[in-house]
């Protein structure tokens, strides 16, 4: 059986990868996303094990010491990550799995999974990445010009990625991420077990 591959889907605020991430899914759902773990509160209408796996910060940092994470991160008091024994199924199962993440989250699954694939989706300029982020009217200037910053940083960290795609239309942009995704399917190295199998059923 061909294991499934997994896809990395980042970029900066305003770009458009959460955007990109759901058309991506909705026209492939064959594709399979995880299930992140956290140590905040539930919210209204939140169900464990479909949102998020709600743990204790005990139960969650018995997991960072298993090394039962391919990424995590703290945000604002509390823990988000990955849970590794269940994306490594589904690829062991054949099955694609994409993220959608940040930077730092991008560069640990890279770090501990480095077959995987990534993305990173960015606005045309940085001006046109300023306007999207104006045009919400949810920024303080301060906020903006953090946001700002932490693109440009990011970028210079391109090399971290496999592909970039411009994003100046969503649905161009998600046909690019699909071709990506096909792409990397057609590849040798992911096919070397079919390959291998046919030469010996004909040889």
């Amino acid at each position: 059986m061909r294991k499934g591959l997994l896809f990395i889907i980042s970029g900066p605020s305003g770009a458009g990868k959460g955007t990109i991430y759901n058309e991506v899914l909705k026209r492939r759902p064959s594709l399979k996303k995880s299930v992140s773990v956290t140590t905040r509160q539930p919210r209204a209408g939140e169900v464990d094990g479909v949102h998020y796996h709600f743990r204790t910060v005990d139960e969650y940092r018995k997991m960072i010491a298993d090394g039962g994470f391919l990424e995590t991160a703290s945000v604002y008091e509390n823990y988000y990550g990955t849970p590794a024994a269940p994306v490594l199924k589904m690829l062991d199962n054949g099955d694609d799995v994409m993220f959608e993440i940040d930077i730092l989250g991008a560069r640990q699954i890279k770090s501990r999974y480095p077959d995987s694939v990534s993305v990173y989706i960015m606005a045309p300029s940085m001006q046109i990445l300023e306007k999207r982020l104006r045009e919400r009217g949810t920024e303080s200037a301060q906020s903006l010009s953090r946001r700002l910053g932490s693109a440009l940083s990011e970028l210079k960290q391109y090399k971290l990625f496999d592909y970039i795609v411009f994003n100046d239309d969503v649905k161009t942009s998600a046909d690019k991420v699909l071709s990506i995704i096909d792409a990397e399917k057609c590849k040798i190295g992911v096919n070397e077990d079919k390959i291998q199998q046919i030469l010996k059923e004909n040889s």
